[in-house]
């Protein structure tokens, strides 16, 4: 990795958002330099991945919010292994670009434990978005604002978004990173996910446009 591919002069610092250290990471999709920063307001410890040199318009980014059951355990359940995978992917094979790994955002926010009852009551019958509400947690309590802190520090002015969130990129734009292209990363769904990924899309709105030539999942 180029000694480039660090952080462009001249980005302002951001509010919150405190970077702590870095260093190269050899991976199986490819070598990184990691970031690690600390946000001062909630204490959550977040990590950036970076492949080549950064671009300040353009660069192909994800952000990627935490969750250990799919990333680790490899969970049906969920995409988000399936997604983090192929941004990394995707990432390496460009020869450039960003994944923001946000802790905190396990179960859109609300925790771990409180996702796995929510898990618990969707096994009931309830989707995602009913079991979150059942149990009197938001739907989705996710905030980016530490993401776009970070890219400003980094200093992207604009990105390529790895996303079929559009909640990502309102948030992204609200705070001064452009986002000039939605970069959709459409996994497969399964017996295990379907519900999870038609609810996504109905309820959530998100972009998978994959799901309207599915009917039945094979047991």
């Amino acid at each position: 990795m180029s000694e480039s591919s660090g952080p462009l002069e001249g980005a302002p610092h951001p509010a919150s958002a405190e970077r702590a250290v870095s260093v190269e990471l050899a991976t199986a999709y490819g070598d990184f330099l990691a970031i690690g920063y600390l946000d001062r307001d909630r204490g959550d410890e977040h990590m950036v991945l970076i492949h080549g040199d950064i671009e300040p318009e353009r660069a192909l980014t994800r952000l990627h919010s935490e969750c250990l059951t799919g990333d680790v355990f490899r969970s049906k359940h969920c995409e988000c292994g399936g997604q983090l995978t192929d941004a990394l992917h995707a990432i390496t094979a460009r020869g450039s670009g960003i994944l923001v790994y946000l802790r905190g955002h396990e179960g859109r926010g609300i925790g771990l434990l409180a996702k796995l009852r929510a898990m618990k009551l969707q096994s009931e019958g309830m989707d995602t978005v009913e079991a979150n509400i059942a149990l009197g947690l938001p739907v989705d309590a996710r905030d980016y604002g530490v993401a776009a802190e970070i890219l400003h520090d980094l200093g992207v002015r604009s990105v390529q978004l790895l996303s079929n969130n559009p909640r990502k990129i309102e948030s992204l734009q609200r705070h001064g990173i452009r986002v000039d292209a939605r970069v959709p990363l459409l996994i497969p769904p399964s017996a295990e996910n379907a519900s999870y990924q038609w609810t996504k899309r109905d309820r959530l709105d998100h972009y998978l446009p994959h799901l309207d030539a599915v009917t039945v999942i094979a047991e």
